[in-house]
């Protein structure tokens, strides 16, 4: 398939409805098109490049945060998160949000979380992750422009409370990927020599591994179904 109408050349989107064109139109296109068509090497496979499609996908799109802790269209608030989806469109893993402050939290609230700001307006685009496809096969599907709703942001909030009050109270290295109803804290780091200042259960200063917060695939599961009518 040709790409004659999509450009890798472009501006940051001046509002969600020119991001949300860009998006729709690289739908049904593969990740090895759209590589060759942006230039992009294709890695042999995720392991080692797990932001990769969402690198490729922003050559397209405009995002302009790049590794900056805000959102990938900060000019117009919008958050982007590729999910890969099996053949029924249900997420094969969970999403990375950000990553978590283990110290200086003093007087953090929810409303002023970076958990809460990267998920006011997230841009979805579900891609074909199933190991049986191919890298460079796999499909770019339908996005999805998205904000919680009452109901969803109230259980963020409550799993953020809850995380971020072990943190608080000298609990990070306790907490596993069970704690959570939709959003969990787990490791995030490249190896296990990348260590970072946390706070222990002394209230001692302690390193350990840098954490991140991740949603659940039983929260974006039923955001992707009730959206695309799975």
């Amino acid at each position: 398939m040709t790409l004659p109408l999509i450009s890798t050349l472009v501006t940051p989107p001046g509002n969600e409805v020119e991001l949300l064109a860009r998006a729709s139109a690289l739908a049904g296109y593969t990740l090895g098109e759209l590589a060759a068509h942006a230039g992009l090497v294709l890695p042999a496979n995720l392991k080692r490049d797990k932001g990769w499609i969402g690198v490729l996908l922003e050559r397209y799109l405009g995002a302009s945060a790049g590794s900056k802790p805000e959102q990938d269209f900060a000019d117009i608030g919008v958050e982007l998160k590729t999910i890969p989806v099996d053949s029924a469109g249900r997420p094969l893993e969970t999403t990375f949000v950000c990553v978590a402050p283990l110290t200086g939290n003093s007087g953090v609230t929810w409303e002023t979380s970076h958990v809460r700001y990267k998920l006011a307006r997230v841009l979805w685009i579900p891609v074909e992750g199933s190991r049986e496809i191919p890298l460079a096969a796999r499909r770019v599907g339908t996005p999805l422009l998205w904000s919680p709703d009452a109901q969803e942001e109230l259980r963020l909030r409550q799993d953020w409370e809850e995380l971020m009050d072990l943190i608080v109270l000298g609990q990070v290295e306790k907490i596993t990927a069970r704690h959570g109803e939709v959003l969990q804290l787990r490791p995030k780091a490249a190896n296990s020599r990348a260590l970072t200042a946390a706070i222990g259960e002394f209230g001692q200063p302690i390193m350990t591994l840098p954490r991140g917060f991740y949603l659940k695939k039983t929260f974006t599961g039923p955001l992707l179904a009730r959206h695309f009518l799975i």
